[in-house]
Order: C-alpha cells, then structure tokens, then sequence
C-alpha cells in the first residue's frame, strides 16, 4: 500500500506512479514548453538540444531518500563503487519500474557518492547502464531536478586542440 492509501487501483491514487509515467513519457516525446514541475516537459527543445534525461530524487513515507548502489565490486567505468539517489527512469509497466543509476560526479568528473542532493562535492550527473526494479508504490514523493544536471559541462574545460 502507499503512504497509507487503501484502494483497489492504487495507480489511481499513487502520484508518484503517475510522475514517473509523465517522466517516461516526457523522455520519450521531448516536444513541449518547459515550466518545472515533474508535469511539466523539463526537456524542452528550446532549452538545450540532444536532452533526454529527466533525473529526479524518490522519498519514502518518512520523507527519507531512497538510494542505490552501482558498479558494485567495480567491473566496469572508472572502477568506482558509487551511491546514489538520481535515477532515470527506462521502463514502466504499471507501477512497476526498472530505474537506471544516474552516477554523481564532481566538477572534475571524477565518481562520488551522493546521499545528499545538496552534497559540495557534488557537480553533474552521468547515466550508466545500472538499473534497479522498484514498486512506486513504496515511494509517497518524488522530485524532479534540472536536466542540465546530466552531462553538465565542467566549466574549466576548454577544448584545445593539439597538433
């Protein structure tokens, strides 16, 4: 049951399974106008092109952050184990998702672990290829964060070009 809510279809009654399922759907389109809520098209063509993430935080009924682990014995990337709270959404069947970790980074580029959105180290985010399969159900919030997150150009990069 979510957040305490009984009923028969709890997708009618679960706003988290509904966002996320406007998130997918925003993800998959990418054509509107772009104000900021988790109903709103934050991927709008006229803000940045080539956007398709629209990472977002999940809070339990306690108003805690749900996090996960990736790269977990560090296989893959720059070996680095990491947790995090961002994720993207893939699939969606009902209220059912499978989530992929997005993976926090500093302003060097370098994996972080991030339990706290407002974390100094943290700069950007990555999309990888590790996911999670959640219930919706078990979440009574969720919040949507800046696209730009994704990718974020580091700002003392400058492209030079040797010869």
């Amino acid at each position: 049951m979510s957040c305490g809510h009984k009923s028969h279809d709890q997708y009618d009654v679960n706003c988290v399974c509904r966002a996320v399922e406007n998130i997918k759907a925003e993800q998959d389109a990418v054509e509107e106008q772009c104000p900021t809520s988790c109903f709103s098209n934050l991927l709008s063509p006229t803000m940045a092109p080539g956007r398709d993430t629209i990472p977002f935080l999940l809070f339990d009924k306690k108003g805690n952050l749900f996090s996960a682990f990736g790269n977990v014995g560090g296989f893959s990337d720059d070996n680095h184990c990491f947790q995090t709270i961002f994720f993207r959404v893939e699939n969606l069947n009902g209220c059912c998702a499978t989530l992929s970790l997005l993976r926090p980074v500093n302003v060097k580029g370098e994996t972080i672990s991030v339990c706290d959105p407002c974390d100094p180290e943290f700069f950007g985010l990555e999309k990888t290829d590790f996911c999670i399969e959640v219930d919706l159900l078990c979440f009574c919030a969720i919040q949507c964060l800046s696209p730009d997150l994704v990718n974020r150009a580091m700002p003392q990069q400058k492209k030079h070009h040797h010869g």
